[in-house]
């Protein structure tokens, strides 16, 4: 038995031995490789920021102010940490976008029906139905430049220039429901650009009133494509821009230190000088001074300038983009003057001609709404009614006196209401806008205002004038301005249109 366990003992002590020397070439090869590295964990992101509850709500009260939601997440650098934000950022808010879809809406409903019915209303029934059609194809016109590059032109920033914007938001590239606040923290910039489109188609259908009647439909059109991009765009870009040359509220760097609310410059002056010019250009109606030519439908007259009245709303109110108190400010200046001037004007008729017509009444009230245009969100209601007064009195003096006294053809006399009451609403507004009603007006800033008004004013007088001028009379070169005298004697509305608004 001991043998046995002494021979079991001395076997596996050699097998040891064995496996031992096979083994030592591995383990000698596995001690020579490297020993495969771990990977070291990488480190945790660090979690984004998180704003506190006090900066949570008062990004909720800058809803309410209309105020810049991003403020309260800045430090006291005046930057906002990497990362930190709040859901009130970059959202638009409920009720300043409704305010802005209304009062887009309402601006159409100014040109179509409102502008359209007070024209066609005021031109011989012959000619109603080519006033709707230019309004209606204005209107398509303008929307398409505007989507193209219009919006764009006036409203980016890349080309930092003062007279056009970018091309960045050409074909409406990158304009979604998120704000763009280089123009309001809490209106889409979508939504902010359909309501501006409503200004671009309302200004150039304006010119409509003075060359009613006689200019072929298809020239109109093409003028008008022109007279965008050479007027409206760069005007427009100038006083609202955020780089424009005459922005004076929100581009320091601006040349001029001008304002205009909502167009008294933009719309009206760059229409109604245009719109002189143009009919100098094209000559009056056939017959004009030798035969009666009597507005057709006072009634339509009547109920466009209702629609007009009730629109411009939007059009004053609505330029605050936002539901704010400057847009209260704005809704009750445009009432005071427009009602003021629109009695005005029919007292003045009562004194010198012994009678109040609706047609003045009407005057008066649109000439009230063109001068108040600049100044809505400027003035308080003391000065609207002094530019109530004003603007029945000079465009009144304008239609009656300066236009038979230079024996021009306005047929609708869009230049004594809109160039002459334009510019009266640019200079009220230099002499009356206070600080008080917007805070937005410093004191650097409104002890040259008057001034700066006026240069605005020679500024576009010189742009639309001279621009109106080239483009007609190039196009009166190529393909002529007006109808041959057989269409113009027969109407508008059958040669052009192939339709007639009234059948006997």
């Amino acid at each position: 038995m001991t043998k046995l366990l002494r021979t079991l003992t001395t076997t596996g002590m050699a097998a040891c031995c064995m496996w031992a020397m096979l083994a030592s070439p591995l383990c000698a090869q596995e001690a020579a490789s490297p020993t495969p590295s771990v990977p070291a964990a990488s480190a945790p992101a660090a979690p984004a920021p998180t704003p506190t509850l006090e900066q949570r709500m008062a990004g909720l009260e800058a809803y309410l102010t209309n105020g810049d939601p991003t403020v309260p997440l800045k430090g006291k650098d005046g930057n906002i940490p990497n990362g930190l934000t709040a859901p009130s950022v970059g959202t638009p808010g409920p009720g300043h976008n409704a305010w802005m879809m209304t009062s887009s809406a309402l601006v159409l409903f100014m040109t179509l029906p409102g502008l359209a019915l007070f024209y066609g209303g005021l031109v011989r029934k012959k000619n109603a139905l080519s006033v709707l059609a230019q309004c209606l194809g204005i209107t398509g016109l303008v929307t398409i430049l505007w989507w193209a590059f219009g919006y764009s032109l006036v409203f980016g920033k890349s080309f930092n220039n003062p007279f056009y914007g970018g091309s960045e938001f050409f074909f409406f590239n990158g304009v979604t429901s998120a704000p763009n606040t280089d123009y309001a923290y809490w209106v889409s910039q979508n939504v902010y650009a359909m309501f501006q489109l409503m200004f671009a188609i309302i200004t150039p259908a304006l010119i409509v009133g003075a060359i009613a009647e006689r200019m072929k439909y298809t020239t109109l059109l093409i003028f008008i494509g022109c007279w965008m991009f050479l007027v409206y765009f760069p005007m427009a870009h100038m006083d609202w821009g955020i780089t424009g040359f005459m922005n004076g509220i929100w581009n320091s760097n601006s040349t001029v230190k001008a304002i205009d609310f909502a167009g008294g410059t933009v719309v009206h002056m760059t229409s109604g000088w245009s719109a002189l010019v143009l009919c100098l250009i094209l000559g009056p109606r056939l017959g004009f001074k030798k035969e009666p030519m009597p507005p057709h439908s006072m009634v339509l007259c009547m109920i466009g300038t209702g629609m007009l009245w009730v629109g411009w709303y939007g059009f004053n109110a609505g330029s605050a983009v936002a539901a704010d108190v400057i847009a209260a400010n704005a809704f009750t200046t445009t009432t005071i003057t427009t009602a003021t001037a629109s009695f005005t004007w029919g007292i003045i008729e009562k004194i010198f001609r012994g009678k109040a017509s609706i047609l003045g009444f009407c005057s008066g009230a649109v000439a009230g709404l063109v001068v108040i245009t600049p100044a809505c969100g400027f003035v308080n209601a003391t000065g609207a009614v002094i530019l109530g007064v004003v603007a029945a009195a000079l465009p009144y003096l304008a239609v009656s006196k300066l236009k038979a006294a230079l024996g021009y053809d306005d047929a609708l006399d869009t230049f004594g209401v809109h160039g002459i009451g334009g510019m009266t609403g640019a200079l009220g507004t230099g002499l009356l806008a206070t600080k008080a009603v917007n805070s937005n007006l410093k004191d650097e800033l409104l002890a040259p205002l008057f001034l700066s008004q006026c240069a605005e004013i020679l500024v576009t007088l010189i742009l639309s004038t001279a621009a109106t001028a080239v483009i007609a009379l190039v196009l009166r070169g190529v393909i002529g301005l007006r109808p041959s005298p057989e269409v113009e004697t027969a109407g508008l509305d059958l040669s052009e249109h192939g339709e007639e608004a009234y059948i006997d």
